[in-house]
Order: structure tokens, then sequence, then C-alpha cells
């Protein structure tokens, strides 16, 4: 009798270690989520704010590339819906870059810990950032003398745009200044050689300054057609290359001090002294042998959609 009993106590032991085992699938931590945001900005500024939305509270460590954010290795998220953590990174270089975070939650027991999908953003760099005392502005117009299907849209041509049939005309204007010459306008005078490289078309356009309207500055004009014209559908990539003249002189940047005057008038101090603050300028110095003409290059890095694109002409 007692071997019976016994034998049905193990076994209600066995069951209900059985229920407990079984139930455990019943209290398994719950799924986490992490969403990243922000992580737009531009190098060489501001640190760019990067933010990290979970479903629970917990830590977060933000990673770049692959590599964990220095200072971000575990930010806390806040204890109170929404579970935001912030990182303020300074990226190491411009260009794209995959931000991920990966989430661990205050209560491991309640919650799982997860790893976010990236979000690929691009660190900004200028438009025409180059390293290079020469600065350059390019813009496209459509030529004069198109009618029809290819006359301007708005009836008025020299408008500026990125978008072109096949069969118009397209202007370059380019604008450059010389800081080796205090930020002097790039002229004829000045400038040794200036001219375009565009993918497809066998010689480079030379560039030709002269006036326009009451307006001085550089042009280059592509014809679009049927062959021998330029006809390839598509974004159009171009280089601009200007070459300044030698040159036995030089604007060199310095500073000095002035008088401060406000309404014309000197700022006297609390001393009885006249106030003075220090001010920009350039000073011309000679140079032998001859300060060598800077050579600049402008490639336009404007999202594809803001290229320099030709379309065919739409069927009637």
């Amino acid at each position: 009798m007692n071997r019976k009993i016994s034998t049905a106590v193990i076994g209600a032991v066995a069951l209900l270690g059985s229920v407990f085992v079984g139930g455990s699938s019943a209290y398994a931590a719950n799924a986490s989520t992490l969403i990243i945001s922000g992580g737009n900005g531009v190098f060489g500024l501001a640190p760019i704010t990067i933010t990290a939305t979970a479903n629970n509270a917990g830590t977060v460590k933000f990673i770049a590339n692959g590599v964990a954010i220095v200072g971000c290795e575990a930010a806390a998220t806040t204890t109170v819906t929404p579970f935001a953590a912030k990182c303020s990174w300074v990226p190491a270089v411009a260009g794209a870059t995959a931000l991920t975070g990966a989430f661990t939650p205050t209560d491991a027991a309640a919650f799982e810990p997860v790893t976010s999908a990236a979000l690929n953003v691009k660190v900004g760099v200028p438009s025409q950032g180059v390293v290079s005392p020469i600065h350059i502005y390019v813009d496209t117009v459509l030529a004069s003398g198109t009618s029809g299907a290819l006359a301007p849209r708005f009836g008025v041509s020299c408008a500026i745009t990125n978008e072109y049939l096949v069969g118009q005309g397209i202007v370059f204007r380019v604008y450059a200044n010389n800081a080796d010459q205090g930020g002097a306008v790039m002229d004829s005078n000045n400038t040794a050689k200036a001219f375009i490289e565009i993918s497809g078309v066998k010689d480079p356009l030379p560039l030709s300054y002269g006036n326009h309207s009451g307006i001085a500055f550089w042009t280059a004009v592509l014809r679009t057609g049927p062959a021998p014209a330029f006809n390839t559908l598509g974004i159009i990539n171009y280089k601009v290359t200007m070459i300044a003249k030698d040159q036995t002189s030089m604007k060199v940047l310095s500073t000095k001090l002035v008088a401060k005057k406000v309404d014309g008038k000197r700022v006297i101090g609390d001393d009885g002294r006249t106030v003075y603050e220090r001010v920009s300028y350039y000073r011309t110095v000679q140079v032998s042998p001859a300060l060598k003409g800077a050579t600049a290059t402008y490639v336009p890095n404007w999202t594809a959609a803001s290229l320099l694109t030709l379309f065919a002409l739409p069927k009637a």
C-alpha cells in the first residue's frame, strides 16, 4: 500500500514538473524593438545627433559602419515612453554611413536584446569644397533659339535648370575667384586656361570669358541632338578645370588694429582711451620666382535628381 502511495506521489510531482516546464513558454521574454533615426549633418561642423527609440527601457550601443561610436557604447534610454536614447556623433569621414544600434533591456527577464535595422545616411560635404585657392561656381541654362516642343517651358531662355531635351542647347556658366589674389575674379587677364570635360565628348569644351547683357562670366555650349551632336540620355557627367596664370605678386591675408567707431565717432573706453578692434585685410607682396598659377577643378556632387540630365523628347 505504501509503495503505491509513493508511486502516486512521484507521478504527481513529475506531472506538476511537466506543467511548470511546459508553462514556461507562456512567460518567455517579450521581443524588443529598436529604431534608429537622425544622423543628418555636415562633416566638420557640430556633432550630429542620432536617436534610438525602443519599446522598453535599457541601454543602446550606437554603431557606425560596424564600429561602436566612442562615448555612445552604453547610452541609457529614458525610463518612460518613448524609450529614447541619444548619441552625439562626430563622424571621422564624410559620405555614406550605416548606423545601427544594439539594445540591452534593463529588465532582461521580461525583454530580449535586439539589434536595429541599419539606417543609411550620407554625411554631407560642401558642394564645392576643393583644396585650391580657386573657388568655382557652375550652373547651366537653356540656350536661346529653340521653338516648338523644344522651346523654353515658360517662354524664356537662359532659365537655370538641370533637365534638358535632346535638341536643346546647354550653356555652362562658370564663375570663379582666386584667393591668391585676394578673391579676385578669374577673368581672361589672370586665367591661363579654362575648359569643361564631358563624358562621351571627345574633346574638352573651351570656356570663353565675355559680356552677357552687362554681366561678365565664362561660358561653353553643349549642343544636343542627332549625331554628331551629343545625344546620350541620362546624367551628363562633367568636370570644369581652371588654371590661373603665374603671378609675380599675390594678396596675403593680414590683420590690423583700427579705432572702433559708432555712428562715425570713436568709442572711448572707461580708461579714457580709444577702443581698438582687429580687422582683416589683404596686402600685396611681390614674389620671386613667380607664384605658379593654381589649378582648380569642379565636379558636381549633388544628388542624382539634381544632376545635369538629358531626356528624350516626349512622344506626342
